[in-house]
C-alpha cells in the first residue's frame, strides 16, 4: 500500500484529502507545520507528498527546497491556493513534479496522484476485490461475477469508496468528502440517490443501509442478475 504525507494545515481540508485518499485505498499521515513536514518527508518512507505552500513555520517552498537539497526523489504535489504563474513556475523549477490549485476537484487529485506514483514505478492502485466485485482504479473498470458494469463518473467513485472498505461502514459524511469533495452539502439527499443506482446495477442487498450510521458494501451479496 502506498503511503502519502499530507502537509496541510486547514483542518478541514487535511481531513477531507485524508479521507478521499484512505477511501482510494492509500495510507496517510498530515502533518499541519512546515518543519514536521520536511522532516517527515526526508526521515520516513513515504511515497508521495502533498505539500501546501503556506504552511506556518516553514512555509512550502522551504520544505520543497530541504526536501531537493537531501536528494530526496519523493514525487511532491504541491496543492495551494496561489495561482499566480511565479508560484507555479517557482514550485515546479524548486523540484515539485506537479501543481494544482484550490479549489479542485477530487478525482483530479487523485488522478494526478496515481500518474506520480506510476511514473515512479510504486504499486499504484492495484485491482481491488471485494466478493464478486473486482474494481481496477487505473483503467476505472469494474467487473462483477465475471461481466463487464458500466458505471457513471459518480456512481464509481462511490462504488469505489465503499470497495475500498468492504463490510465495514462508511458514514454519509465520509462517502460525500471522498465523492462530491470538501465542499459538500451535509444535507443534501444525493447520497441515498445514487446508494439506489448502485443497488440497481450490483444486486438490492449488494449495499446494507446501516441506520444512523451510514452504508457498507457486503461482500458476501448475491451477485447483481443479468
Amino acid at each position: 500500500m502506498n503511503r502519502i504525507l499530507i502537509a496541510e494545515d486547514e483542518p478541514r481540508l487535511s481531513s477531507f484529502l485524508e479521507k478521499g485518499l484512505r477511501a482510494a485505498g492509500f495510507a496517510t499521515t498530515v502533518v499541519r507545520e512546515g518543519g514536521a513536514a520536511s522532516l517527515m518527508a526526508r526521515d520516513e518512507d513515504f511515497d508521495l507528498l502533498i505539500l501546501d505552500i503556506g504552511l506556518p513555520g516553514k512555509d512550502g517552498f522551504t520544505v520543497l527546497s530541504e526536501v531537493r537539497n537531501a536528494s530526496q526523489r519523493l514525487p511532491i504535489l504541491i496543492l495551494t491556493a496561489r495561482d499566480e504563474l511565479e508560484d507555479k513556475v517557482g514550485g515546479l523549477e524548486g523540484g515539485a513534479d506537479d501543481y494544482l490549485t484550490k479549489p479542485f476537484r477530487f478525482e483530479e487529485l487523485l488522478a494526478r496522484v496515481r500518474a506520480r506514483l506510476r511514473d515512479e514505478g510504486g504499486e499504484a492502485s492495484p485491482v481491488i476485490r471485494a466478493g464478486s466485485i473486482a474494481l481496477d482504479p487505473r483503467t476505472r473498470r469494474v467487473v462483477v461475477g465475471g461481466e463487464d458494469l458500466e458505471l457513471s463518473a459518480r456512481e464509481y467513485s462511490m462504488l469505489q469508496a465503499l470497495i475500498s472498505h468492504p463490510n465495514q461502514v462508511m458514514s454519509r459524511e465520509q462517502l460525500l468528502s471522498a465523492v462530491w469533495g470538501y465542499d459538500f452539502d451535509p444535507a443534501s439527499n444525493v447520497i441515498d440517490v445514487y446508494i439506489g443506482y448502485l443497488r440497481k446495477k450490483l444486486g438490492a442487498d449488494a449495499i446494507e443501509t446501516v441506520r444512523g450510521a451510514g452504508y457498507r458494501l457486503r461482500v458476501d451479496a448475491p451477485e447483481a442478475e443479468d
